[in-house]
């Protein structure tokens, strides 16, 4: 199973609010001809570190493709471009946001490190991922998503947004 998180804070000039520049990222994904099988429902988070800025909507999706990690992320980031994010300094508020999670459980420390590296921490990335893999377990720890997420949940706020 390939999974990916998405995240955006600001809206965008194309697309309007955060959910709906997420709801394109989706469009952007399929249209490359990556197979998105399975979407979480939306979440809204406060920003990690807190800071001043506006709530975040989060989600996470399950891809099929032949793409390889490094050129997958390759494209995820041109998608990124092609709907508004500039990228400035680390932890901004952004038009979109979409990281590779977890790439059929494979380990890397290369480029791109996966498992994703801090995503067993975030309660925002652990609750839409819930939703699309159950029963996922980390491919470093063997931990499964609802141990993490309880562990994580105390520490963020994450809500479900209404469809």
């Amino acid at each position: 199973m390939i999974l990916i998180g998405l995240g955006a804070n600001l809206p965008g000039a194309n697309h309007g609010s955060p959910r709906d520049s997420l709801a394109a990222a989706i469009l952007e994904i399929e249209a490359e001809g990556v197979s998105v099988t399975g979407r979480s429902g939306w979440y809204s988070s406060a920003p990690v570190p807190a800071s001043d800025q506006p709530d975040y909507v989060n989600a996470v999706a399950a891809l099929e493709t032949d793409l390889a990690p490094g050129p997958l992320l390759t494209l995820l980031h041109d998608i990124e471009t092609r709907l508004g994010r500039a990228r400035t300094v680390r932890n901004a508020a952004r038009i979109i946001d979409i990281d590779l999670l977890d790439y059929h459980g494979k380990i890397d420390t290369g480029w791109p490190i996966l498992p994703h590296p801090r995503m067993a921490d975030r309660a925002f990335v652990l609750r839409p991922l819930r939703d699309v893999a159950p029963d996922w377990c980390h491919p470093v720890t063997g931990e499964r998503v609802a141990a993490l997420l309880a562990r994580a949940a105390d520490r963020e706020d994450v809500r479900p947004l209404k469809p």
